[in-house]
Order: C-alpha cells, then sequence, then structure tokens
C-alpha cells in the first residue's frame, strides 16, 4: 500500500483561527453597586459616562454585557483589570 492519500490526524490552525477575537463579558453580581461598575468601565476601558451607563445596565437587566472585543492577550489584560476591580468578568471566543 502506498503513502500517498493517507490522511493524519494532524491538526493545523490556519491564520483564521489564530486571528479570531476575543471577547471580555462582564457578568452581573449581587455585591457591586451600579455606580461602582460605571466607575469602573470608565476608568479600566476608558468609556465615556453615558456608554459605561449603558453597559452598566445591560449587566443589571441582561446578566451580561460584552465591553470589548479583540486579540486574546489584551483580553485577558482586560478581564486581569476588571477583577483587581471586584467585577465578574471571562474571555470568551468571538462567533463568525
Amino acid at each position: 500500500m502506498s503513502g500517498a492519500g493517507v490522511i493524519t490526524g494532524i491538526e493545523t490552525r490556519g491564520e483564521d483561527a489564530l486571528s479570531t477575537p476575543w471577547n471580555v463579558v462582564v457578568h452581573n453580581d449581587p455585591v457591586n453597586l451600579m455606580s461602582y461598575v460605571t466607575m469602573v468601565f470608565q476608568r479600566v476601558l476608558g468609556f465615556p459616562r453615558d456608554r459605561a451607563t449603558r453597559h452598566m445596565l445591560e449587566v443589571h437587566h441582561k446578566g451580561r454585557s460584552l465591553v470589548w472585543s479583540g486579540e486574546r492577550e489584551r483580553a485577558e489584560a482586560v478581564v486581569e483589570q476588571l477583577h483587581g476591580y471586584l467585577l465578574l468578568a471571562t474571555i470568551e471566543q468571538a462567533e463568525y
């Protein structure tokens, strides 16, 4: 039997998989005040007050808000900063 046409179990990641953005999601919690969450969004994400308030209300009413999207390393850094302010934040791979 010849080796031509044999498919191996090796999986390679294409450029699309590596460039897929990552989302930073903030989740609702019963501890932090809404004004505090708004302030954290302004401080960490640089949001103007009205945008920070919209995201805070989305967290409050819907249980989560996507607050940032981009490369994985930066997403992890943003989550770490949000954790420093005791917000519940996660990263998840964006869907296409």
